[in-house]
């Protein structure tokens, strides 16, 4: 009993200090150079849902939002960038969307709660730059796809930048 109690210990710790989760690599990364990191506050949602109509239905339903963009200049740091996102899809994530081309990547990964998704996860790298954007609401779990079939947030992205007043180097494949 005292040597399972241990492990459990041993095994949380663990979990605790490692990327397993979007918060510890927003918390992680968000300070490195030539990131660009933002967290969309509440009362920014109604600027945003303006990107388009598609848009504001899903803005309606998000509670965070979050969006981070990392330069990825080496095939060593794509690799490192490609396995700590796998590492994310791979835990509880379902992957809808998946593109992949040598080492770059395009990726749409969701959380559902029965039917429900309650997370989205997209990912871009293409070799230069690596990007996410994360979202955590209620989300219809057809809108979610048809928008990551049609790249719909692709196109979310290059309209919240200039929202965020952010002029960063664009994400494309």
């Amino acid at each position: 009993m005292r040597y399972l109690i241990i492990c459990i210990l041993l095994l949380t710790f663990t979990a605790c200090g490692s990327y397993n989760s979007i918060d510890s690599f927003y918390e992680a990364h968000k300070n490195d150079n030539q990131v660009t990191a933002f967290r969309v506050p509440q009362f920014m949602f109604s600027l945003i849902s303006g990107i388009s109509p598609e848009m504001k239905a899903m803005v309606g339903n998000t509670r965070d939002l979050r969006y981070m963009q990392f330069p990825s200049k080496s095939d060593s740091r794509t690799r490192f960038l490609n396995g700590q996102m796998d590492g994310f899809t791979s835990n509880s994530f379902i992957e809808i969307f998946r593109n992949n081309d040598n080492l770059k990547r395009n990726i749409v990964s969701i959380r559902e709660k029965r039917d429900v998704v309650k997370e989205i996860l997209v990912y871009n790298n293409n070799g230069n730059f690596g990007s996410f954007l994360y979202f955590n609401g209620n989300f219809d779990p057809l809108k979610v796809r048809e928008f990551a079939k049609n790249q719909e947030f692709d196109k979310f992205t290059e309209g919240l930048l200039p929202q965020m007043n952010l002029d960063t180097p664009g994400i494309t494949n």
